[in-house]
């Protein structure tokens, strides 16, 4: 984390604070990324309404990770709010070590990505990674991941191909988030022990008895799979666009705030844009903390009593 955090540093002290001076007309249109996880489109939702108030234009490309990396290398892409450290180390290293790729700041601490257990299977017993092989009957030999191909799943695969943690014989039942989720929730409902990938923030937090088991740090990382979630941009885009550099680096989520938020978009008749700008005018202390310095696009004062 140090490693990160010494990017994070020198890209603050590079970075004039010329919040009261009009950003370029080259800044008005902001790019952000889009990679399909639910966190993110929330806090693109939350982002791209205060950039709109600001005068500024923005537009989402939908990419994939990889994807995302190479636009702003090749300054196809302005802003990728949601990159996850260090479980993105191996993807992002590259573009970090060649200054195509900058961390401009911290936007969300505290996530996590590990492996979970239901309330019933919490009192039954299963407290850790080595407690799982001892419940096999009760689990009906098997461990909930999301969608084949996911990097957690082949995670969960490996512990099984190695034996560790003696869970040689389980079977990894892959299939959608939601599906996954279903399964839980039919346990609980049942009483019956799950064993599943869990990760926050997501609604799920909100919606089951959620208890996070420590004991795989060879596999997920320290610290029940922790990760800090930073703000990456295109190469010196703060230096250009100052203002909005200003308000990029102010943006700082909570696990509450987006748990809420994408509970309410997953499970309501509603939008992203309309749950944000909810949240917005209900957080007003909040939401003046990232505006603080802040002007619209062209150098005029913003009345922090607006709302978008």
């Amino acid at each position: 984390m140090k490693r990160y955090k010494s990017y994070l540093l020198a890209a603050l002290l590079s970075t004039p604070l010329l919040a009261q001076a009009a950003d370029p007309a080259a800044c008005d249109r902001v790019r952000l990324a889009d990679v399909g996880w639910t966190d993110l489109i929330v806090t693109n939702a939350v982002t791209r309404l205060l950039l709109s108030e600001l005068g500024y234009r923005t537009q989402l490309k939908r990419l994939s990770v990889p994807e995302t990396y190479e636009a702003l290398r090749n300054n196809d892409l302005d802003v990728f709010l949601d990159l996850w450290l260090p479980s993105s180390e191996k993807g992002v290293r590259p573009y970090l070590d060649d200054g195509s790729v900058e961390l401009l700041a911290i936007n969300l601490e505290g996530a996590k990505y590990t492996l979970a257990v239901n309330q019933a299977g919490h009192d039954a017993g299963i407290r850790t990674f080595a407690d799982i092989a001892k419940h096999k009957k009760a689990l009906g030999g098997k461990i909930y991941g999301i969608e084949p191909g996911n990097s957690a799943n082949k995670t969960i695969a490996q512990m099984v191909e190695k034996n560790a943690f003696d869970l040689a014989g389980f079977r990894l039942a892959e299939s959608s988030e939601s599906e996954m989720i279903l399964h839980v929730k039919r346990a609980d409902h049942l009483k019956k022990a799950a064993v599943f990938l869990a990760w926050e923030p997501h609604p799920m937090n909100n919606q089951l008895k959620v208890n996070y088991l420590p004991g795989g740090d060879d596999y997920f990382g320290p610290n029940l799979g922790g990760a800090t979630v930073y703000t990456a941009t295109r190469r010196d885009y703060a230096s250009q666009c100052p203002n909005l550099g200003r308000l990029l680096k102010n943006l700082r989520f909570s696990l509450q705030m987006e748990n809420d938020l994408m509970e309410a978009i997953l499970n309501q008749n509603t939008t992203p844009r309309r749950e944000a700008k909810a949240w917005l005018k209900a957080n007003p202390q909040t939401r003046a903390q990232w505006l603080q310095g802040v002007t619209r696009r062209d150098g005029s004062p913003l009345n922090s009593g607006q709302t978008p």
